[in-house]
């Protein structure tokens, strides 16, 4: 009798301390990975609350990139999770980058022009914002509102092309850093071939990247060439379905990606 009271306890008192969170959306997704593109798995109800398990980067959504794993062993947007701070709230989830995280910093920090007009034809212009083809806030060349109406944005709506241009040339050092730190020092990239992944990249969320099958195939030392031919067009849905815009995005990425170029543009920048 003593040791079930104490085994009950036990239970009783992990239960109680184990911290939980109101779900703040309407209806909320949880997804087989931290990003917009994963399947969904089961759906919470605003008000329900949820147990973290840990937490990992992925799509940002309203600004937010952070992704909470329940304890359903799915993942949610933590924008729709009420934690009541701004940041991490328990441990990362898996605590590694596949082996990546070699770069120097010594890269090129900015893309070649073919980079950025691949970017943006397929992400395609929009003057001010509206939502995007999986409902998320976009304005410019798929730059992902981050408050309000975009109110980060520093140039005035309507967008031109110009101010749209400029606005993606602020925005995709950042996931070209995010791929850098991914990669190891024994994976060489030239100009045309980060330009292509970059888009890649700035496409389905530097999460998305962080553990995909990519980059822990260049980490091994695996061919560019091969590992981009065969990993990049896997990468054709969103929001549970195969899109035909992304299926004819990584065409292009790809065709980019093998196109010759003497300049080296990862570890070390020409």
């Amino acid at each position: 009798m003593k040791l079930f009271s104490l085994a009950l306890f036990a239970a009783l008192s992990a239960t109680s301390f184990a911290k939980t969170y109101p779900v703040t959306g309407n209806t909320v997704n949880c997804r087989s990975g931290p990003g917009t593109s994963y399947s969904v798995k089961k759906s919470y109800k605003k008000g329900q609350s949820v147990s973290i398990s840990c937490q990992t980067s992925g799509t940002s959504v309203s600004g937010n990139n952070i992704w909470d794993k329940t304890s359903d062993g799915c993942y949610v947007a933590d924008h729709y999770v009420k934690t009541g701070v701004n940041g991490y709230v328990t441990t990362k989830c898996g605590g590694s980058s596949g082996g990546g995280g070699g770069s120097s910093g010594s890269y090129c920090k900015k893309i070649n022009t073919a980079g950025v007009n691949l970017v943006a034809q397929w992400e395609g212009f929009v003057a001010s914002p509206k939502p995007d083809p999986i409902g998320l806030p976009t304005v410019g060349y798929g730059h992902l509102c981050q408050k309000k109406n975009c109110a980060e944005v520093k140039y005035k709506f309507p967008l031109s092309k110009t101010t749209a241009k400029q606005l993606l040339s602020d925005d995709l050092p950042k996931y070209t850093k995010c791929l850098a730190g991914y990669l190891n020092s024994k994976v060489k990239l030239n100009d045309n071939q980060l330009a292509a992944l970059t888009s890649w990249t700035f496409n389905v969320g530097c999460g998305n990247v962080k553990t995909s099958t990519l980059v822990k195939r260049l980490n091994k030392g695996e061919s560019p060439n091969t590992v981009a031919g065969q990993e990049l067009p896997k990468w054709r849905m969103a929001g549970g379905r195969v899109m035909q815009g992304l299926v004819n995005r990584r065409k292009a990425e790809i065709k980019l990606f093998k196109t010759a170029s003497s300049k080296q543009a990862y570890p070390k920048c020409q």
